[in-house]
């Protein structure tokens, strides 16, 4: 008798259905796992884009104050500069004394940044890490009367420009976790 019902066909539709909803169910599982990871992924990139930007307006800052040699020429909201800007800006490090030139930004520690900006949400830390001399400078214009000059012992002396390695910190003001870090070489 038990024979008869082991052999029987009765049921196997019931199991091979039981079967393919199990299967059904673990693909619409993953698919929707899939979906939810997907737009998990595409936020946090939007918002490390926008840490980016906000990074990118803060090195455009520091672009203009290394212009000026450390006087703020444009005034930027809350902006908060270090005392040892111009030093750091005007000479090689060897001219630094006691200032910092890691490449660490602390926010907490306000000695760790040159300068800070606040553009929109973000706050935006900078720091000239190092400096390598140069003997150029801010353009003057025009120092003689003449474009052409026709004296044959006059030496044109050839610009070395100045080089700043810049760290440039952006952190949300809301939610430091968004943030973003770009090292930049300058030549001015």
């Amino acid at each position: 008798m038990t024979m008869k019902i082991l052999r029987s066909e009765k049921g196997f539709a019931l199991a091979f259905v039981l079967i393919l909803a199990v299967i059904a169910l673990g693909m619409t599982l993953a698919m929707l796992f899939m979906v939810g990871r997907g737009s998990f992924v595409s936020g946090q990139q939007k918002s490390y884009r926008t840490a980016v930007e906000a990074s990118r307006g803060g090195m455009e800052a520091m672009f203009q104050l290394i212009s000026s040699r450390g006087l703020p020429t444009t005034p930027f909201t809350n902006q908060v500069l270090s005392a040892g800007i111009g030093t750091k800006l005007a000479g090689g490090i060897g001219t630094w004394g006691g200032l910092d030139n890691s490449m660490t930004i602390n926010p907490a520690v306000s000695t760790t940044y040159d300068m800070r900006i606040d553009l929109g949400a973000y706050r935006v830390y900078s720091k000239v890490v190092d400096t390598v001399d140069g003997n150029s400078g801010a353009d003057e214009g025009l120092l003689k009367t003449a474009v052409v000059n026709s004296g044959s012992g006059e030496v044109t002396v050839v610009s070395v420009p100045y080089l700043y390695t810049i760290e440039v910190l952006s952190e949300r003001i809301s939610n430091p976790t968004e943030r973003s870090k770009i090292s930049v070489l300058y030549q001015y």
